[in-house]
């Protein structure tokens, strides 16, 4: 029992183990590959291979870039500057260092990937004077060093467990999908009771974290397909679906902060209720459908949910209930409606992009008639 719980918790954590074992694998090589070449400080491979071995190809492709290309600049500045500004003793060493920190600390700050250059530098001109070598020699092992650390993880990131960003972005959008209709639910349930502004940024500030995550995993995935080491689907569409969405929700929560008349509550709660049960349906269903690169779900109940709705609204408007509404409520009211039919649209697209990450064939559609009926009248 307790090896297939052990089992199970690994079977969960499979990402995180593969890292593990690359970055074993990458260090334990790259150990072995400096030694091999008789560099003069192995340790500089060992810990640059287990930098740029990241969770996902795309990823070490950046490290590998932005690390090689600080350690280059860091060994030619530095260099540089010990071959060309004479120097003796520990006070003219210091200024040295400062000579050769400042400018590049600067240059990192305003450009993070180059962080590698600072660092680069100071090793270039403290180590000559610990192993008695001149600055371009100094420079000349500190890049190799690097060089063989570099390409070493990299080589195992594409060699050992790798994995692909592209795939990643599946499981990524497929769990902010999740999020968007577990707030969307919420706020709609904010309709009979309101909601308080902290209740309301804790759900965006979910929302807004994985779609940071979302975004980088995306920017690692078109970096993968500039290098052509994964095929697939474009992610520009899929992004920008889901940031679309994410806005619904934030309208749709504007909206439900202050609970709807009793009046209209009482004629509206069904309505929002399969609002929300049908469009909450439809994205856990085009997330599963995402992982699985299946088809999306039917997208008609959500035709015919924000249609009833809007049916339904059109005839609260056609008995006179909403004029007496005070303006914010008024206008709150309307936003929904509006928010609602967005969101339609939306869903839409996400139906298209969805199945344009699809692994089957396409399928013909078969949806009833109702859902080409006109939703002008949507929170009009």
């Amino acid at each position: 029992m307790a090896l297939s719980m052990l089992f199970g918790r690994l079977r969960a954590r499979k990402a995180q183990l593969a890292l593990a074992i690359r970055g074993t694998v990458a260090a334990t090589a790259a150990f072995a590959i400096a030694s091999a070449l008789h560099l003069m400080l192995p340790l500089w491979a060992v810990l640059t291979s287990l930098i740029v071995t990241q969770g996902s190809v795309g990823r070490s492709l950046k490290a590998t870039r932005d690390y090689m290309f600080g350690t280059i600049g860091g060994a030619l500045y530095g260099g540089a500057i010990g071959v060309f500004i004479p120097h003796s003793g520990e006070l003219q060493l210091l200024a040295l260092l400062v000579l050769a920190v400042a400018p590049l600390a600067f240059i990192a700050a305003l450009n993070p990937s180059l962080n590698a250059a600072t660092v680069t530098a100071v090793i270039v001109l403290l180590v000559p004077t610990m192993g008695h070598l001149d600055p371009v020699g100094s420079a000349v092992d500190r890049v190799f060093e690097v060089a063989v650390g570099a390409f070493t993880g990299l080589a195992v990131s594409f060699l050992v467990l790798p994995s692909r960003a592209h795939v990643q972005i599946r499981s990524a959008a497929g769990r902010l999908m999740e999020l968007i209709a577990a707030a969307l639910t919420e706020l709609l349930a904010g309709l009979s009771r309101g909601r308080d502004n902290d209740a309301l940024h804790r759900i965006q500030d979910g929302i807004g974290a994985a779609l940071v995550e979302l975004n980088a995993t995306g920017a690692e995935a078109e970096r993968e397909r500039s290098a052509r080491l994964s095929s697939g689907a474009d992610t520009g569409p899929l992004l920008r679906t889901i940031l679309r969405l994410r806005h619904d929700v934030v309208m749709i929560g504007r909206a439900s902060v202050v609970p709807l008349p009793s009046e209209l509550q009482a004629r509206l709660a069904g309505p929002v209720a399969k609002v929300s049960e049908a469009i909450a349906s439809y994205l856990r269903g085009c997330a599963a459908a995402l992982r699985a690169g299946t088809h999306p779900p039917a997208i008609w109940p959500v035709h015919v949910a924000v249609n009833t709705y809007a049916e339904q609204v059109a005839l609260l408007r056609s008995e006179g209930l909403t004029r007496g509404l005070p303006a914010d409520a008024a206008e709150r009211f309307f936003a929904l409606g509006f928010s609602l039919d967005q969101m339609r649209q939306n869903l839409v697209d996400l139906e298209r992009v969805v199945a344009e990450w699809s692994d089957t064939p396409p399928r013909a559609k078969k949806e009833p008639a109702r859902t080409e009926e006109s939703t002008d009248t949507a929170g009009a």
